[in-house]
């Protein structure tokens, strides 16, 4: 993969989509697993042969009020058995969707009945689960919205999927090999082209003093996304899918690790004209333009006041830590770090055989899944986990089923989440009520990190 170079500032440039306009009520159509041809790159590249839900990138957005169920069938016109992980919602294990340990992979031409009760309001995705560091690299995300029982005070709701490919820039099509080791043992697959809801080139348009709400998704691979906004006043509301107990005005760089959401409100301040939008951080030292809102007119004369807090979502009381289990959860090896060793389907290997079976991670001495959990609970368990980063990247931790909390070095709990970001050689702790019965997968959602070695599950009884 080296010389691989695109121009126009690395292929990146800023878009947004228009907003969806979906009716808040069950989606009766199913969802259709297939090859399609989607224009990716810019004017002069050909068509990307891509997966896809329903032939589109990313697939299309699912849309429900709080309370009600989600029939979704699944179709499987690949040539490759898959499956779709409904990402951040808690729900009966065995429509989790993760093949090999809550279902069986639906083969080319099979279909899965996918039926649950939505429990919480919030911005959520589904993504394929099974081989999913190529799957979903190659289009098989969507977003999965939950609307609250009331509908909030602002003027629009927009989605937005951050994402990026990595493509050849001779032919536009997906750069291979996916199961890269460079890419396996660093960072993990990171794009060329960076865009938001499968465009590079939509721009958003508002009013100065409209009111909006940004659902902001990480579904690339890989990429941590450092972002700013200019020409509003923002406030962050909900945090993967969970509300805030207060809403937390933007005043510094927001952060969003591979599969981590983020619910913004924001008011348009911006003059007609101004720049205004989300820029990104490059690596270059510079901000560059990921969504661009052209600002045409006023809707408003007066400021509005700062917005409310979300209602809460059921089981979002604090954990007890009194009776806490403790355990930790050491990620070990990769490129510039390396481990020892490691146990991997049963037999205690060292590094180097390790990488000649493409592991190149593990979770406290295990590569890959093991037949045994990494914690054994009952339901009403309460599990305090110190995440103990040895590696030289930064990986961003997902757990199926559950949300957990942040424990501050202060005794303090953070908001809930379902996937953390680690970093390198800084402390790190969680915990969680084991409220949801069933095998819970734990790993790293950089996937290609996930797919050699990082993951690991849970069990509650």
């Amino acid at each position: 993969m080296t010389g691989l170079s695109i121009t126009r500032r690395g292929f990146c440039a800023g878009l947004v989509a228009a907003s969806v306009a979906r009716p808040a009520w069950a989606n009766a159509d199913p969802l259709t697993a297939q090859k399609a041809s989607v224009q990716l790159a810019p004017d002069g590249y050909g068509a990307t042969q891509v997966w896809s839900y329903d032939g589109t990138i990313p697939g299309p957005v699912l849309r429900y009020r709080q309370g009600d169920r989600l029939t979704q069938k699944l179709v499987n016109q690949l040539d490759v058995p898959t499956s779709v992980h409904w990402h951040g919602i808690r729900i009966d294990n065995a429509m989790d969707g993760v093949a090999g340990l809550t279902q069986e992979a639906v083969p080319p031409g099979g279909t899965f009945d996918y039926d649950f009760v939505l429990p919480d309001a919030g911005t959520y995705w589904y993504h394929a689960h099974t081989n999913s560091m190529e799957q979903v690299a190659r289009g098989l995300s969507g977003a999965l919205i939950v609307e609250e029982p009331a509908p909030l005070d602002v003027d629009r709701d927009e989605v937005l999927v951050l994402d990026d490919w990595l493509l050849d820039p001779e032919t536009g099509d997906f750069a291979e090999p996916f199961a890269h080791p460079m890419m396996m043992s660093h960072g993990g697959r990171t794009g060329n082209l960076v865009g938001v809801n499968g465009r590079y080139d939509f721009r958003l348009t508002a009013q100065k003093g409209d009111r909006l709400r940004l659902r902001l998704i990480n579904a690339a691979n890989a990429r941590i996304f450092s972002l700013r906004l200019q020409g509003m006043d923002a406030w962050t509301v909900a945090l993967d899918g969970m509300p805030l107990h207060a809403p937390e005005a933007v005043d510094s760089e927001i952060t969003l690790a591979p599969a981590q959401r983020v619910d913004l409100i924001v008011d348009i301040t911006a003059d007609e004209g101004a720049p205004a939008g989300l820029l990104m951080w490059m690596q270059d030292d510079s901000w560059q333009a990921l969504v661009e809102v052209a600002v045409s007119g006023r809707s408003a004369r007066t400021t509005r006041p700062a917005p409310a807090a979300l209602p809460p979502n059921q089981a979002m009381d604090l954990p007890d830590l009194s009776q806490a289990r403790s355990l930790e959860l050491v990620m070990e090896g990769g490129a510039m770090a390396g481990m020892d060793s490691a146990t991997y389907q049963g037999e205690q290997l060292d590094f180097r055989a390790l990488i000649d079976r493409g592991q190149f991670w593990a979770l406290s001495g295990q590569a890959g899944r093991s037949d045994t959990p990494f914690a054994d609970l009952s339901r009403g368990d309460v599990l305090r986990v110190k995440l103990t980063n040895r590696t030289a990247f930064p990986h961003g931790m997902h757990l199926h089923g559950m949300h957990f909390r942040q424990v501050r070095a202060d005794g303090t709990f953070g908001p809930l989440r379902d996937t953390i970001l680690s970093i390198p050689n800084e402390p790190l702790e969680i915990a969680f009520t084991a409220d949801n019965p069933g095998k819970w997968l734990f790993h790293c959602h950089m996937l290609a990190h996930a797919a050699s070695g990082m993951t690991t599950w849970i069990n509650v009884a």
